[in-house]
């Protein structure tokens, strides 16, 4: 699907805020509520936009307690541990990775304790052989 300039300049507007009114949307870009909202639901149609969530602020990201989970998959399970971690709310992001693992988690949580639970239950998992992990203490950057 191709965006124009409209599309893209909207796009960047929910990504700021996505429970901007349609109308207030509408006044900022100069087109119409309906075309606006038009053009949010083709882009949802089209499957530039997947949804619409709660970014955390700030304060909520620091309180939280962060670490990193690398995991060795047995043949042919990556699919079935990357549905069990998708499920797994403690679990915010899983890449795959080249080397010597072929998963890497981000988990969090508020208290260590539901932190070590989480990386327990991940080498837990049936199709998991062996998991490495790293509790982040500081971020240095953030882009």
């Amino acid at each position: 699907m191709q965006l124009d300039d409209k599309d893209t300049a909207l796009l960047r507007m929910l990504e700021a805020d996505a429970r901007m009114p349609a109308a207030t949307l509408a006044r900022r870009l100069k087109l119409s509520r309906t075309t606006v909202q038009a053009r949010i639901d083709r882009m949802m149609a089209n499957g530039v936009i997947a949804g619409f969530t709660v970014r955390h602020g700030d304060a909520y990201r620091r309180a939280l307690l962060q670490g990193i989970v690398m995991i060795t998959v047995a043949p042919k399970q990556t699919a079935a541990i990357e549905a069990k971690l998708r499920a797994m709310p403690q679990v915010r992001v899983v890449h795959s990775v080249s080397g010597g693992y072929d998963l890497m988690a981000n988990v969090a949580a508020m208290e260590i304790a539901e932190l070590d639970q989480t990386i327990d239950a991940i080498g837990l998992m049936e199709g998991v052989e062996r998991t490495t992990s790293s509790i982040i203490l500081s971020t240095r950057v953030n882009r």
